[in-house]
């Protein structure tokens, strides 16, 4: 009898579905390289993987911001989108699914879930009274407000005082699930900071929440009661279910789009919208019967300059200008490497200056440039007939570099990139060290040729090598290193490079063949100038 082969589960994804009132600011765009990296590397290594992002389109906040700019709130959507989608192609970010919550597919969606959670007697009308900041979209207990009635998130708004008919959800009847879920599953929420912070405010007692708006029109309608339109987030989140569908699926039910992916592998956020995801969202989709996402990890938050970013205080980073200037590779490179995911982290320019100069053109770029040029020089541009095997095991190089590839994606897993930068320099910065003390030149000059091309296999074999475990970060900079030593690899092309550099194989120290006709060396990554250096 043969046993029917089957198809391991794809791992899915999801950023926010950010919110479409403006332009996407440096937040989004770290939560989204973050999802990349994430995406890129589990790609790598072979895995069937589904990166979800998008846009969530509904609510007052966009009415209003429409309105001001005197544009229908469609179009006004359909221009942030754009700029989102031209920000995501700027910074290489290679998303499977953009899902948008005024997408046709997503009201069919949103209201059979509805229908469901109605139908499980988890949805009454009632009377909401309390103060809403527009800007959060979200009614905030008073003794969260600052002095003045300010927001504690938009310090510079108000929060409103409402007093209307709404829908609610029985958020409180969920309570005691909630906590055991907590319990029993502790990696449900991560890192340990925001899964304290649930627990805290859980622990103070959890009330029901407004679902519906009246006076809102930008918004899906609530069956049966055209009075009202569904509040925001119970629309937004189901925008994650939505875009499981295929794009020209046929049949737009509930079970369709689950039966692609569901339950959700990770839900990354930043951890100013935690709650959402970590208390609405659970009881949500218990009340609809359906199983719960396996993580939610919320990222800290960004200053600039170490002061917090706001366009009230005049400290902004504009992204845009900052892919324009510098390219995609260093900033992927600096958020991932500086920003330790899971904490707050800052963009100081100078710092990211002289962090991407130090790494990425002298220790990197420099080793490759000038151990190609020995090698020009001294093996007629091959690369020397050595293998890994060759070299000893108590060999400098070759002691990192065999467990370096296990140890990276190890980090890359626990959402560690920072300390998977630090594993892969380790070997580069050791590489150095090692060409200047071997001094190739010398043993040229002394006849010693297999001692030669054993220092020079060492060293380009370890750039090899970091490369690979660099190319989720910096995919550019990797493809350019690979080029130049033989290799015909783009690493933007992620979907095919299992087939062309077999992971199993290109993870590994000392693996790689002698028979590659080496390029003539050309610097990787020009120096930036840290005297044009400018505030954003």
């Amino acid at each position: 009898m043969t046993l029917k082969k089957v198809k391991p589960k794809k791992f899915v994804l999801t950023t926010p579905l950010y919110y479409a009132n403006d332009l996407p600011h440096v937040g989004s765009a770290y939560t989204t390289m973050i999802a990349d990296v994430i995406s890129r590397y589990k790609k790598l290594k072979g895995e069937e993987v589904l990166l979800i992002t998008g846009t969530d389109e509904h609510g007052q906040k966009i009415e209003r911001n429409a309105e001001a700019n005197n544009l229908p709130a469609q179009e006004h959507c359909d221009r942030i989108v754009n700029s989102f989608k031209l920000l995501w192609d700027k910074l290489d970010i290679q998303y499977d699914r953009f899902s948008r919550t005024t997408d046709y597919q997503h009201k069919k969606i949103v209201y059979e879930f509805f229908q469901r959670v109605w139908d499980n007697d988890d949805i009454y009308l009632s009377r909401q009274q309390g103060w809403y900041c527009v800007a959060c979209e979200e009614f905030k207990e008073e003794r969260e407000l600052l002095e003045g009635g300010y927001c504690p998130v938009h310090f510079n708004k108000k929060a409103e005082w409402y007093d209307e008919e709404n829908y609610f959800f029985r958020l409180s009847k969920y309570q005691l699930q909630l906590e055991e879920i907590y319990k029993n599953n502790p990696e449900f929420i991560k890192p340990v900071s925001c899964r304290n912070e649930i627990l805290k405010f859980v622990g103070q007692g959890l009330r029901d929440f407004s679902i519906s708006r009246v006076n809102v029109k930008w918004g899906f309608t609530v069956p049966n009661n055209p009075k009202h339109t569904i509040y925001v987030w119970f629309d937004a989140l189901l925008g994650y279910i939505t875009a499981l569908l295929e794009p020209e699926s046929k049949e737009i039910t509930l079970n369709s789009a689950i039966s692609q992916g569901w339950p959700i592998n990770l839900h990354l956020i930043g951890k100013d919208i935690l709650r959402f995801h970590a208390i609405y969202w659970p009881a949500m989709l218990m009340s609809a019967k359906l199983p719960l996402p396996e993580h939610v990890f919320g990222h800290g938050f960004l200053t600039k300059d170490g002061q917090k970013m706001g366009k009230s205080s005049g400290n902004t980073l504009n992204p845009f200008e900052l892919v324009d200037k510098y390219g995609s590779d260093p900033i992927r490179y600096y958020f991932l490497k500086e920003i330790e995911c899971g904490k707050d982290g800052d963009f100081n320019e100078t710092r990211f200056i002289n962090t991407v100069n130090a790494d990425l053109a002298d220790d990197l770029g420099n080793l490759l440039n000038r151990t190609l040029g020995m090698a020009q020089k001294y093996c007629k541009g091959l690369l020397p007939s050595i293998t890994g095997t060759d070299l000893p095991q108590e060999h400098p190089l070759k002691k990192i570099g065999l467990d370096l590839g296990e140890n990276v994606i190890k980090t890359y897993d626990d959402l560690k990139f920072n300390e998977g930068c630090e594993e892969i320099f380790t070997l580069i910065r050791a590489s150095n060290k090692f060409i200047d003390e071997q001094a190739p030149w010398t043993l040229f000059k002394k006849g010693e040729h297999e001692e030669m091309e054993k220092v020079l296999y060492g060293v380009l074999e370890s750039v090899r090598l970091a490369a690979y475990l660099l190319a989720p970060i910096i995919p550019g900079l990797s493809s350019k290193i690979y080029k130049q030593l033989g290799f015909s690899v783009d690493f933007n092309q992620v979907e095919y490079l299992k087939k062309i550099i077999p992971f199993e194989k290109h993870s590994q120290w000392g693996k790689i063949a002698h028979d590659k006709l080496l390029s003539k060396p050309q610097p990787i990554f020009a120096k930036l100038d840290v005297s044009l250096n400018k505030n954003f």
